[in-house]
């Protein structure tokens, strides 16, 4: 398959794309600056691009057999005015202008991200995916972002979208800033710690896209994270013991939203996500509790 993906220079992409390459496709990443990780296959093609604007690099669409849209800023930052304007941009714009390059009538199939902030921050609230959108800013940004993408159903595309939980792996993504607190001693969990952590294994993450690839029949939203949420501080203390470091020192929630503003409240905001939708379709997941994700990492 000719595969296309968006947002192909970050930690998901670049993965992504060694692990399609490995499997026989044909990947072009298009993205705005030049991926970490280049491939020197014959499979594999980068094109610059700022996708949140029409152009050239619409036109890659055109005989694709799927594409795998990741594009957007980082979250990962303190919120200004005008950051939360690009984190918006970035993924409504694209998506949009990824559903309007798609050829109709195909066999094409669109997995779009989204994220598990879609839901709000609901307590010990168990999410599947029939589950309604909360009313936050990250949640209001998911909702737009998976309207734009479902749109591209009216063209006969199979639309995937892919809420995303924090997505664990080697050398990126959240692990690059759970670690180091750690091995300098002063991991611990966050606010009380009561509030609910949806994880997913990078390995898993990929492995998930592939099934969907392969199963005609998935469709809609799917909760892209491990079958086993933990509470935070679970996850504290997994961290403490594979890392063997304590894991008793708690960063209070004022401390939090002092040092990080309004992002501070994707660490303390709550999502028990169940990805029931793979499980029913039948996906394994080679990782399912955290303590072996963790330690699958570390010892990587």
């Amino acid at each position: 398959m000719k595969i296309i993906i968006t947002g192909g220079s970050g930690f998901v992409g670049s993965n992504l794309a060694k692990l399609l390459l490995s499997s026989g496709h044909q990947i072009v990443a298009i993205c705005r600056s030049e991926p970490q990780h280049q491939f020197d296959r014959e499979n594999y093609r980068f094109v610059a691009a700022d996708t949140t604007g029409r152009g050239p690099w619409q036109k890659e669409l055109a005989d694709a057999d799927a594409v795998v849209n990741l594009a957007g800023a980082t979250i990962f930052r303190r919120w200004t005015k005008k950051y939360k304007k690009q984190i918006y941009d970035s993924r409504i714009l694209t998506t949009r202008n990824v559903v309007e390059a798609l050829p109709s009538d195909t066999n094409l199939t669109l997995c779009s991200a989204s994220g598990a902030g879609y839901y709000g921050s609901r307590r010990d609230d168990i999410l599947k995916e029939d589950e309604k959108a909360g009313s936050d800013f990250l949640a209001s940004v998911s909702k737009d972002w998976e309207q734009e993408a479902l749109l591209a159903s009216a063209k006969g595309v199979r639309v995937a979208i892919m809420r995303f939980g924090v997505i664990l792996g080697k050398n990126g993504g959240a692990m690059s800033k759970l670690i180091p607190p750690f091995k300098m001693f002063v991991g611990g969990p966050l606010g009380d710690g009561n509030q609910w952590f949806p994880w997913l294994h990078l390995d898993d993450l990929m492995s998930a896209v592939e099934f969907v690839l392969d199963h005609q029949e998935v469709s809609g939203p799917l909760n892209f994270c491990g079958p086993n949420p933990v509470r935070n501080r679970e996850l504290a203390q997994a961290m403490g013991e594979v890392l063997g470091r304590p894991s008793f020192m708690p960063a209070p929630a004022f401390m939090i939203r002092l040092a990080t503003g309004e992002f501070g409240d994707v660490f303390l905001g709550s999502q028990r996500t169940l990805p029931d939708k793979l499980l029913n379709h039948g996906f394994s997941f080679k990782y399912p509790e955290i303590r072996g994700a963790i330690r699958a990492i570390v010892e990587l």
